[in-house]
């Protein structure tokens, strides 16, 4: 990969991260001045909450209304849906104990009080505020993200249903979805001034603890990233694949990990998957499926991410990630990974799914950290993300093909 193409597709993010080292510098010097640039951070957050209802139903129920092959959602889908969610909830639940042992953040920054999640409801109304809202106006807010992701997944089946992609609401969809995406994009070029704004004006008021808080975080992420790698896709290799399946796994995985840190994109690693998958031996039709798929629903890296992302702002807000929390957070976890986007820099609504279900009271604040978080953790993130996707296919690939498929695929290469 030429330096020129890696350096293309950082290039925004380098400039993300300079911007918020630079805020957090004038905060530092000038704190007077960090405070009072504070309103040009609240301009972005503003704005971008203005586009997350309408680009969440048309990118989700679009993408779910625009399947072509609903005949071929038989075993091979299954069993890739269910080993996104399974691997998501380990990745989940690792991070979850990681960062009981070793919080993020160890003093609060600051006293306003938080909502508690469940506080003041029991199991059952907690399942049914998760899922739906009272009513269609209930679900025009960005405080019910969840609610409105599954109204637009069944939203995008009835559409499939009454005839996909060829109805004009088909069509409505994709090309709404196609308008949204390019709205982020004029939006997210005033990110930079916003985000040097919002870090002035944290570091500002609540000093050193940013820097230092922001740095524990990422010694937790980076390292525990790599640990995955050499420990969790050697047992999900084994298990999919058998003898020798390990070592087939190492010899291949080298290309799709470089080509996603390279291109800080899940779609764009697809091609490079689908050429060591053919390498491999495994079926097309499982390729076909499980890696496009795993582009935008297999989300580990982004799993770690969440659970930090919650854990950082919960100590933010001084409160305790207690193990009462262990199903929601990982459940949000894995659900969030779902609406995330395959190209890079994401869509923010992972973002706005953490806020809407932990901090529907303080999303000012929260979501401008937990976007920062997500810029400074997104290579190693999009590597477990993306190169994860050919692990998975061994693991469908026993289920559909019989345990000894690789066996079976390196004699016939002998």
């Amino acid at each position: 990969m030429e330096a020129k193409s890696v350096a293309k597709n950082y290039r925004f993010m380098a400039i993300m991260i300079g911007a918020m080292v630079l805020g957090a510098i004038v905060g530092w010097f000038w704190p007077a001045f960090g405070n009072s640039i504070s309103f040009l951070g609240t301009v972005f957050i503003n704005m971008m909450f203005c586009i997350v209802v309408p680009l969440v139903v048309a990118s989700i129920a679009g993408a779910v209304a625009n399947m072509e092959s609903r005949k071929r959602a038989g075993k091979i889908m299954g069993v890739t849906v269910a080993t996104f969610v399974i691997t998501g909830a380990i990745a989940a639940v690792i991070m979850f104990l990681l960062v009981k042992v070793f919080p993020p953040v160890l003093t609060a920054w600051t006293e306003l009080p938080s909502e508690e999640m469940g506080e003041y409801a029991t199991l059952t109304e907690m399942i049914v505020n998760f899922f739906t809202a009272e009513d269609f106006v209930g679900l025009l807010t960005r405080r019910a993200m969840l609610p409105l992701i599954v109204f637009s997944l069944l939203f995008g089946f009835a559409v499939n249903l009454n005839g996909g992609k060829d109805t004009m609401v088909g069509k409505f969809l994709e090309d709404l979805t196609n308008v949204m995406l390019k709205f982020v994009k004029i939006v997210t070029y005033y990110a930079p001034i916003a985000f040097f704004a919002i870090f002035a004006d944290l570091v500002a008021t609540y000093g050193s603890q940013v820097v230092e808080n922001y740095g524990r975080a990422l010694l937790l992420y980076y390292p525990l990233c790599f640990i995955y790698i050499f420990t969790a896709w050697p047992l999900f290799a084994w298990f999919g694949g058998g003898k020798g399946a390990v070592k087939t796994m190492f010899q291949h995985i080298t290309r799709p990990a470089v080509v996603s840190l390279g291109t800080c994109s899940s779609v764009a690693t697809i091609p490079t998957n689908m050429e060591v998958a053919a390498e491999t031996g495994i079926s097309k039709d499982v390729s076909d499926m499980v890696l496009p798929l795993g582009a935008t629903m297999h989300m580990d890296g982004s799993c770690f991410s969440c659970v930090l992302k919650i854990a950082f702002v919960l100590g933010v807000f001084g409160q305790d990630l207690s193990f009462s929390k262990l199903i929601p957070v990982v459940l949000v976890a894995v659900l969030s990974s779902v609406g995330m986007s395959g190209v890079p820099g994401g869509g923010y609504i992972g973002e706005y799914i953490i806020c809407s279900i932990f901090f529907p009271e303080q999303i000012e604040v929260a979501f401008p950290i937990l976007v920062a978080i997500g810029n400074l953790v997104d290579p190693p993130a999009t590597m477990i993300n993306s190169a994860g996707d050919y692990v998975v296919s061994y693991i469908v690939s026993r289920f559909v093909d019989g345990k000894d498929w690789l066996q079976k695929a390196l004699a016939a290469k002998q």
